[in-house]
């Protein structure tokens, strides 16, 4: 299933079932009030998560019983698609692509390199570095803004105190099952469904930040950064997650095409890691880290003002997305 939180006209946000091919939408809330069935799984995503299996199933149900039916379903230009989970319960961050990390080391050190020529193509010369030990070591993640998500469509804004804005591609999960200390051979069992993931970042003020040991903070933590979407596409949908094709536009060009194949550690890999004597509540979200040449600090093509990204995974969809600079930015 494709599982969706969306308005419609200026009413409280919705959960439904998508069926894409037709344009569809199918609120879930309103079709189990016909059925005569309990709604409580539908009052939000975070809910349908918390209904586990349980409220999964009857989901399934109930688009099966309304296929072909002529409500309550709405189609999907009626509608505004909000981030899946607008605001998850937790949000971690992995580094999880080689290529990704190797050229981004190279594309912060022209950064820093400013504009002079000389150090620039003495950057540019070099083969790219070698990836550092640690992450071929344990997965490596930080835990981001989950109250500054945005979602499909949304514009986002530039933060004033950048003039480096870039996106980034991503693949992430929700959490479905609350647990601790969780094997891998269990962890895809608590692997709710699957998601796009726009990390977009202020590459400038992160160049600026990580040199300080902890992570990044303002170069990722700005209003709308975190952008997901369009929708939730259940693992039997997916089938195998990594061999996904993972594609970049901006403006309608193509930036890059990648998959996600290659990741240094799975979700599952990833799941276990977390877990360790800490509990994963079901509504977290976990992102994949960019795939190879995912963003433009590897290619050195940042975004401008108007700029339209569109990032697309195969079996979920795309997720668009307009960038502005804030009139009043210094």
């Amino acid at each position: 299933m494709k599982l969706a939180t969306f308005l419609l006209g200026s009413g409280e946000p919705r959960v439904g079932v998508v069926d894409a091919d037709a344009g569809r939408l199918l609120d879930l809330r309103a079709a189990a009030g016909r059925a005569g069935l309990d709604a409580a799984p539908f009052v939000s995503m975070l809910a349908l998560m918390d209904a586990g299996e349980r409220g999964l199933d009857t989901a399934r149900a109930l688009a099966e019983r309304c296929r072909g039916d002529d409500g309550p379903t709405h189609a999907l230009d009626a509608i505004r698609l909000l981030a899946p989970v607008p605001e998850p319960r937790q949000m971690r961050d992995g580094m999880s692509f080689p290529l990704h990390i190797r050229q981004s080391i190279r594309g912060m050190r022209r950064i820093a390199a400013g504009s002079d020529p000389a150090a620039l193509a003495a950057i540019d010369a070099e083969p790219l570095p070698p990836l550092p030990d640690v992450y071929g070591q344990l997965p490596i993640y930080y835990i981001t803004n989950r109250l500054t998500v945005g979602g499909p469509g949304d514009t986002v804004r530039w933060p004033r105190y950048s003039r480096l804005m870039d996106y980034e591609l991503e693949l992430g999960i929700f959490i479905g099952r609350t647990g601790a200390d969780i094997p891998v051979s269990q962890a895809g069992r608590h692997i709710f469904g699957f998601t796009i993931f726009n990390d977009f970042s202020a590459r400038d003020q992160q160049a600026r930040e990580m040199p300080g040991w902890l992570g990044p903070a303002k170069g990722k933590s700005f209003d709308g950064g975190n952008v997901l979407g369009p929708w939730i596409v259940t693992p039997d949908e997916i089938g195998d997650p990594y061999a996904l094709t993972m594609t970049a536009r901006v403006n309608g060009e193509t930036r890059s095409h990648g998959s996600s194949s290659g990741m240094l550690f799975s979700f599952e890999e990833m799941i276990a890691h977390m877990s360790q004597d800490e509990t994963l509540h079901a509504g977290e979200f976990i992102g994949s880290g960019t795939v190879g040449n995912g963003c433009g600090l590897e290619q050195n093509r940042f975004l401008d003002h108007g700029d339209v990204v569109e990032l697309e995974v195969e079996r979920i969809g795309v997720l668009s997305n307009r960038v502005e600079r804030p009139a009043d930015r210094p």
